[in-house]
C-alpha cells in the first residue's frame, strides 16, 4: 500500500543527505570525501516540514529529485509537485541555485484520518545528516559576519551548549548561544510558524504553502521575508540585525504528529531534527518599545524604521518588535540616549495589498518632515534594482511580493519628493473604517483607478496570441483543495469608475470575484526586465518610451519564456486590489498610470490636512512570532 505524506518523518529520519557526504562545518562546501564534485545540492521540504538534503549530478532534474525522495521516504511522489517559489518544476533545474530550498506539495490536498505515518525503517533514510549543523541557503555570497556567526553557533553545538526555546510569541523560536553561553542568534523554523504543522504552541492545522496568519503571507514563507527585510536595509539604515535563511540541525526542535498518527506528539531529544529557518543575530537590548515612553525615541530612528516599513509594506509593526537599547546619557525624559532595533519582519511583502500596520503612525516623530539625509536616501532607492537583488539572493520569493515592493517604494519616493511626511504617507497606505465597513486606503483607490484604466485600454488593443510554454515549468494550482483556504485564479474584478463617494466595500469585491475563469490562459512574457533602467522617481513624460525601454516589474529571467508564474490568487476577502495577475506590459502600463495619478492625490492630501480630523485607521493586532 502506497504511503502518503501526512505525517512527518520521525526524528532520526527527518533529514537524509542522499548519495554524498559533506565535510564543511557551516554553509555548503565544494569538497566531498573522495568523490567527484557534485553539480548542486538542494534541500527539499515536504509540506509537513520534513527536510531532506539531496545532492545532484549534472543532468539530473526534477524527476530525479522526486525519485530520490520516493526512495528515501518510502512514499509515492507521483501525485506531488516540486515547487520553487512561484514555479512548479517539471524537469529543468537550471534556474535553481545550489543550496536552494524546494517544497514538495501534494496536488490533491484531501486528507484521511486513517492515512498511515511514514515508515521509520526505510533503508533509504538510515543515514545521519552529513551536511553539517548549519548550511546557509539562497544567499549568493554570505558576508564574513554571517559566516562567523554560523561558525560560532556550530562550535557551541559541538561543545554541547544547548539552545533555549523562546516561550513568548505564537511560533517556535530558539535562542542559540556561543561557547560562553551568551545568546548570539534567534532561530525561527519555517514549519513551526503559527498554523504550520510543527508549531509547538498548539497553533496548527495547515500545511506549508497555505494562507497563514495573514492570508497574503503563506505558511512557511515568513522566514525569507525576515531575510528580505535585512537585505533591503541598505547600509543598515534602519538597523535590521543580520539575518539569513539556513538549514539547521539540532535535537531542540519540535516535531508534531498529524491526525493520521496514533500518538499526539513525536519528539525524541536523542536524535537531531533538521529545519529550514531564519537565523537572525541576537542584539542585546534593555527592553522593547512597549516598555518605554515613545515620545523620547530619536526622530531619526523612527523615520528610518518607518521608511523601511513603507518600502516592505509591513503589516505588523507594533511596539513589541522594536527593541530599545540604551547607548549613553542624553537629554530625554529618561536621562539616557536610546536607539531602536527593528525585528520580526515575517509579515512584510504580502502577495497583495492589504491593510498595513504602522504603530509609529501617530507618534509625534512621524509628523516631523524628513531630513535632507533621509530625503537623499529615499531618492537613491531603486525599486527595480531591489527587486532584482531579492530575486538573486532569495530566488524562491514570489513575483507578487516583488510587485508590492516596487509599488510601495515608488509611492514612498514620490510622496517624499512631493513634501509629505512619514505619517502622511503611512496614513495614505492605511485603511479606514466608516461605520462597520472597512474602506480601501487611498493607495488602494489609486491602484484601482490605474487598474481600471489598464483594463479599458486593453479593450482597444489587438488581442495577443497565446504561445505554448516550455514544459520545464507549469502552472501551479491546488485543484484538489475545496476548503475555504483554497487558492483560486479568478479574473480581476471589473470595478466601475472609482469616485470618492463610491469606495467599494468588500462585499462588492466578493460579488465580482464570482466570475468564472477556469479557462483563463497566460501569455508568455518574452520581455527582458534585466535591461530595465533604474527608477529614480518622477513621472514618465512619454508612456510609449517607458513601455519600450523601462520595465518596473522587477521580474527577471525566472519569469521570462521557459518559465511561468504559478498564477495563484489569495481568497477574495484578502484585498481590494491584486497586482500579480497582470502581464509585464500591463504591469508597466499600470505603474505608468499610477505615477500619473500621484500628484493630484498628494495635493488632495495636503489640502485635507487642515480640514479637520480624519477617520481613524485600523489599530491592528499583534502577531508576535
Amino acid at each position: 500500500m502506497s504511503r502518503d505524506l501526512d505525517c512527518p518523518v520521525q526524528t532520526q529520519m527527518a533529514v537524509a543527505v542522499l548519495d554524498r557526504s559533506f565535510s564543511s562545518e557551516y554553509p555548503a562546501s565544494s569538497k566531498t570525501e573522495g568523490r567527484p564534485l557534485s553539480w548542486k545540492r538542494v534541500f527539499v521540504q515536504t509540506d509537513n516540514g520534513s527536510v531532506l538534503g539531496i545532492e545532484l549530478e549534472r543532468g539530473e532534474n526534477a524527476h530525479s529529485v522526486k525519485k530520490k525522495l520516493q526512495i528515501a521516504l518510502n512514499v509515492s511522489t507521483e501525485e506531488s509537485s516540486l515547487t520553487f517559489g512561484d514555479l512548479v518544476l517539471n524537469n529543468d533545474l537550471s534556474n535553481v541555485r545550489n543550496d536552494s530550498p524546494l517544497l514538495l506539495t501534494r496536488n490533491q490536498m484531501h486528507r484521511s484520518s486513517s492515512t498511515p505515518c511514514l515508515s521509520p525503517t526505510g533503508n533509504g533514510v538510515q543515514q545521519r545528516d552529513r551536511s553539517g549543523p548549519i548550511a546557509i541557503l539562497g544567499c549568493s555570497s554570505p558576508s564574513p559576519e554571517m559566516k562567523q556567526l554560523a561558525k560560532d553557533i556550530v562550535k557551541a553545538i559541538r561543545n554541547d551548549v544547548d539552545p533555549v526555546a523562546v516561550n513568548s510569541g505564537m511560533g517556535g523560536a530558539y535562542y542559540f548561544d556561543n561557547i560562553w553561553g551568551e545568546h548570539v542568534a534567534i532561530v525561527k523554523p519555517t514549519d513551526e510558524e503559527p498554523f504550520a504543522p510543527n508549531n509547538p504552541k498548539g497553533f496548527v492545522g495547515k500545511t506549508l504553502g497555505q494562507p497563514g496568519l495573514k492570508r497574503s503571507v503563506r505558511v512557511g514563507e515568513t522566514g525569507f521575508r525576515e531575510v528580505a527585510a535585512y537585505l533591503l536595509d541598505h547600509g543598515n539604515f534602519a538597523k535590521v540585525p543580520p539575518t539569513m535563511l539556513v538549514k539547521i540541525t539540532h535535537t531542540v526542535f519540535n516535531v508534531n504528529a498529524t491526525v493520521g498518527c496514533n500518538h499526539k506528539v513525536f519528539h525524541n531529544n536523542s536524535q537531531p531534527v533538521s529545519k529550514i529557518a531564519s537565523l537572525q543575530q541576537f542584539i542585546p537590548h534593555d527592553f522593547d518599545a512597549s516598555d518605554h515612553g515613545t515620545s523620547s525615541f530619536p526622530v531619526s530612528a523612527v523615520h528610518r524604521i518607518g521608511i523601511l516599513d513603507i518600502r516592505i509594506f509591513n503589516t505588523d509593526r507594533h511596539s513589541g518588535n522594536l527593541l530599545v537599547r540604551k547607548v549613553g546619557p542624553g537629554s530625554d525624559n529618561f536621562g539616557v540616549q536610546t536607539e531602536l532595533i527593528p525585528i520580526d519582519h515575517g509579515l512584510c511583502l504580502p502577495e497583495c495589498l492589504e491593510d498595513p500596520y504602522f504603530e509609529w503612525i501617530h507618534w509625534p516623530q512621524a509628523s516631523i518632515p524628513f531630513s535632507e539625509e533621509e530625503l537623499e536616501y529615499i531618492a537613491n532607492l531603486d525599486p527595480v534594482k531591489d527587486a532584482d537583488m531579492l530575486r538573486m539572493e532569495l530566488p524562491m520569493i514570489r513575483k507578487a511580493c516583488l510587485r508590492v515592493l516596487v509599488l510601495s517604494t515608488i509611492f514612498l519616493k514620490e510622496g517624499a519628493a512631493f513634501g509629505l511626511c512619514l505619517s502622511e504617507i503611512g496614513e495614505m497606505m492605511s485603511r479606514q473604517f466608516t461605520g462597520k465597513e472597512e474602506e480601501p486606503s487611498e493607495l488602494e483607490l489609486l491602484c484601482m483607478e490605474a487598474r481600471k484604466w489598464v483594463e479599458d485600454r486593453e479593450l482597444f488593443l489587438p488581442e495577443v496570441g497565446v504561445e505554448d510554454d516550455d514544459d520545464d515549468f507549469t502552472q501551479f494550482s491546488l485543484d484538489g483543495e475545496d476548503d475555504s483556504d483554497a487558492f483560486e485564479s479568478p479574473s480581476f474584478s471589473r470595478f466601475g469608475p472609482m469616485k470618492a463617494s463610491h469606495r467599494n466595500p468588500l462585499s462588492k469585491l466578493a460579488e465580482c470575484d464570482e466570475e468564472d475563469d477556469d479557462d483563463k490562459e497566460m501569455v508568455k512574457d518574452d520581455s527582458d526586465p534585466l535591461n530595465a533602467k533604474p527608477y529614480r522617481g518622477g513621472i514618465p513624460k512619454t508612456k510609449s518610451k517607458v513601455a519600450a525601454k523601462t520595465n518596473y516589474s522587477g521580474e527577471g529571467s525566472m519569469y521570462q519564456s521557459g518559465s511561468r508564474s504559478a498564477n495563484e490568487m489569495l481568497p477574495p476577502s484578502a484585498s481590494f486590489v491584486k497586482l500579480s495577475d497582470m502581464g509585464s506590459e500591463e504591469w508597466t502600463a499600470f505603474l505608468d498610470k499610477f505615477q500619473e495619478l500621484l500628484p493630484s492625490a498628494f495635493r488632495a492630501r495636503k489640502h485635507a490636512a487642515g480640514a479637520g480630523p480624519r477617520p481613524l485607521q485600523r489599530l491592528g493586532t499583534s502577531c508576535q512570532f
